[in-house]
């Protein structure tokens, strides 16, 4: 075990002990001797206990079958995983190692959370109760809120470090009401020239603005990221369609005493937009994610953080290549592929338009698939355009997609050579 033991996970439970979800074991040097460490991971809390290893294979035969479907040891010479099937049966598959370097034996080395459960402003939202304690139906909200500022927190460091260059803004301000689409991609075209100098430093707060931000939870969440991070004098503004939850969440913000937090009511596409710094949109539905995009990037956001859901507009648009028309014939294939090439168009345009972008997983408290969330941090190198505008299109003609939302408010043309503008000026941003 020593030298080569990273980890055990023990998953799948069988709900043998309500509430507990996995198992997390790792080795750790105590100075009474090498111990292992079980981190019992529940619904709203978890449980450490440092056993020995007799203690531990006791534990692990109790708990490896009946209490969990799965085992997964992680070494640095293999991977293993145990599936015990309902039958009593068992099967063991080993592969590659996925660590290559033995873990640290440190033992208080367990990362603090972001938001404390103490937060005035989690009680007042009903994530937590009056003692501080997280209510059980929103473990799965508090552990989103945590690791979506752990998302943030590195991308904030990046975007925003001393002397990081930002594009110079002309006018500070993007269509004050709903906006011309044409005017929109000019101003947008003049953001991603080549030419022009990026030496304006960062010496001001930042402006922070999520659209579509529901009952306001992440956009708190951001608010205190922004005040963790030290940038002082900084604005967080939540921008929801639904006037009951702006007067609520502004009555948290008021109760808890957050002056940079600020709600209002508006959609995405229409809400008067100042020169922004960082742009979020969650689970804006359909091509309220292109319009959120496009605008961040009219508003010369450094950061954009969206994570889509309902992919309609292509799904009827999709010209299956030969090779997978087969397969794509079946509606929730389609679908699922339509979510795929939505995403992939929309990473690739970022890219495109300057962005250094990255397409991850993200936890949502909800029974949905709609976990995938997109970055983009403004690039500080200039590159090839061109090369990257033929990426763009070679992947949409291989899906036959001729025409796509934030392609069109970007001005993009996904077949080279056509004309946007009677598609630009038909494409106004629908509302949220």
């Amino acid at each position: 075990m020593q030298g080569s033991f990273v980890k055990l996970t023990l998953g799948a439970p069988r709900a043998v002990e309500a509430g507990l979800k996995n198992i997390f074991i790792r080795p750790v040097q105590l100075r009474v001797g090498l111990r292992l460490a079980f981190n019992y991971r529940y619904e709203t809390r978890d449980i450490l206990k440092n056993l020995t290893p007799d203690e531990a294979q006791e534990e692990l035969l109790r708990r490896i079958g009946p209490g969990f479907a799965t085992a997964n040891l992680f070494t640095t010479a293999e991977s293993v995983e145990l599936a015990c099937r309902p039958d009593g049966s068992m099967r063991l598959t080993v592969g590659a190692a996925v660590h290559q370097t033995p873990p640290t034996l440190e033992h208080d080395r367990a990362k603090p959370r972001a938001i404390l459960p103490t937060e005035p402003w989690l009680r007042e939202l009903g994530v937590t109760q009056a003692d501080g304690l997280v209510r059980e139906a929103m473990g799965a909200k508090f552990r989103q809120i945590n690791q979506f500022v752990e998302v943030l927190r590195p991308l904030f460091a990046e975007a925003f470090a001393h002397g990081a260059p930002v594009p110079p803004i002309a006018d500070g301000r993007v269509d004050r009401a709903t906006g011309r689409t044409r005017r929109r991609a000019r101003r947008i075209a003049e953001l991603l020239d080549e030419g022009r100098p990026e030496t304006q430093m960062i010496q001001r707060p930042l402006n922070v603005v999520d659209m579509g931000c529901g009952k306001g939870y992440l956009t708190f969440a951001t608010s205190s990221l922004v005040d963790q991070m030290s940038f002082a004098g900084s604005r967080v503004t939540g921008v929801e369609v639904r006037s009951e939850l702006v007067e609520e969440a502004n009555r948290v913000a008021a109760a808890c005493g957050v002056e940079r937090l600020h709600f209002q009511a508006g959609t995405i596409a229409t809400t008067p937009l100042e020169t922004v710094d960082v742009l979020i949109a969650l689970h804006a539905c359909n091509v309220a994610t292109d319009d959120a995009l496009a605008r961040g990037i009219a508003g010369g956001a450094r950061l954009l953080v969206v994570s889509p859901c309902c992919h309609q507009e292509l799904r009827a648009n999709i010209v299956p290549p030969p090779m997978l028309a087969p397969a794509l014939r079946h509606g929730i294939l389609l679908e699922r592929e339509a979510e795929f090439v939505t995403d992939s168009i929309r990473a690739l345009l970022l890219e495109w338009a300057g962005y250094d972008t990255k397409v991850i997983e993200f936890i949502s408290p909800e029974h949905t698939a709609k976990n995938l969330m997109i970055t983009a941090l403004k690039r500080q190198r200039r590159t090839s355009r061109d090369a990257l505008a033929v990426r763009v299109r070679d992947f949409a003609g291989f899906y036959g997609v001729r025409s796509q939302r934030l392609a069109t408010l970007l001005g993009f043309d996904l077949v080279e050579g056509a004309s946007t503008a009677t598609a630009a000026a038909a494409a106004e941003p629908e509302p949220v």
